[in-house]
């Protein structure tokens, strides 16, 4: 009986000593599975700095831009003021040559003529050489090496055109020179002195340029292609050669001033300094002046290069 009665008890305090325990916690569920690898790195200090210099310098990057384009403008201004002193002072001089020759011969020595007075005949010499040495050739230089904005067929057009202006100018001048050696009472003899010498040498030189320039340049460009490489080694040697003569005909005229200065005034009077001997050596000083200033124009890149695109740019 005992142990029937302990049986039940046992049996309802089991479920109660169950029922006390806490309970079960509930079924784990499988965590989720994230890759940390994936994901994007947290933002550090590190990444802050490289964000504020690109602000930084996207800020100073205008400041910088407008700097340099203050400092490209500066520069073009600079080329413009030498590019146009350059030309409107080597126009003024080229004019200036024949103008002061002109009036020297009709102011000093009594006009021109022709063989029936030798004396006045010579007069046509100096100033033909001036016109055809120095001002139509000079402008022919100036022109062909500034003057890039029209097309290349008109620019070396122009270029001959001037050259084929002094031609007659240098030929009449030179006869009128001849004929005063020959027709002086008693003749003079002739191509003695250094003007003389100096002067056959220019003349010569001008010639053979001009012949050569002109089949080069002007009627190779019927077979352009075939030609090209041809004319482009000629470029510079034609360059060298036409301020090479440039500066021989400006000693052929600076030495042709001073033989006449002695001749017609004497060492004794010239040394004295009267007004013709200020004009001649004015004259002088203008030709010296256009030698450097249109070597200069001749040899300077910017102005047949850079000068070419600005004023195509502008126009």
């Amino acid at each position: 009986m005992d142990n029937n009665s302990v049986a039940p008890i046992s049996e309802l305090m089991a479920p109660m000593a169950e029922f006390d325990k806490s309970p079960p916690s509930p079924p784990e569920t499988p965590p989720l599975t994230t890759n940390m690898d994936d994901l994007p790195p947290p933002p550090s200090s590190a990444t802050s700095i490289p964000v504020s210099a690109a602000v930084s310098e996207a800020v100073a990057a205008p400041s910088e831009k407008q700097r340099q384009f203050e400092e490209d403008n500066e520069w073009v201004c600079v080329n413009w003021l030498e590019y146009m002193v350059v030309v409107v002072l080597a126009s003024l001089l080229l004019l200036g040559a024949l103008t002061v020759t002109v009036f020297w011969v009709l102011f000093y020595h009594n006009g021109f003529a022709w063989r029936e007075n030798p004396t006045l005949q010579f007069n046509l010499h100096p100033v033909l050489m001036v016109a055809g040495f120095i001002s139509f050739s000079g402008f022919s230089m100036l022109l062909y090496r500034i003057c890039r904005c029209c097309r290349r067929i008109h620019v070396k057009l122009f270029h001959t055109i001037f050259h084929a202006i002094s031609i007659p100018c240098i030929v009449v001048g030179f006869m009128a020179v001849y004929d005063w050696h020959s027709l002086s009472n008693p003749p003079v003899p002739h191509f003695y002195s250094l003007h003389s010498w100096l002067g056959l040498i220019t003349m010569g030189m001008f010639a053979l340029q001009f012949i050569v320039g002109f089949f080069s340049f002007l009627l190779l460009l019927c077979c352009e292609s075939a030609t090209a490489a041809f004319r482009a080694a000629m470029i510079p040697i034609h360059a060298s050669f036409g301020i090479t003569i440039f500066m021989l005909a400006v000693a052929s005229c600076v030495t042709g001033l001073i033989q006449k200065a002695v001749d017609n005034l004497g060492s004794v009077k010239y040394s004295g300094l009267p007004e013709e001997a200020i004009i001649l050596n004015s004259l002088a000083m203008i030709l010296v002046a256009l030698g450097i200033l249109l070597s200069y124009a001749v040899r300077r890149e910017w102005f047949h290069v850079e000068v070419k695109t600005i004023v195509t740019e502008r126009l």
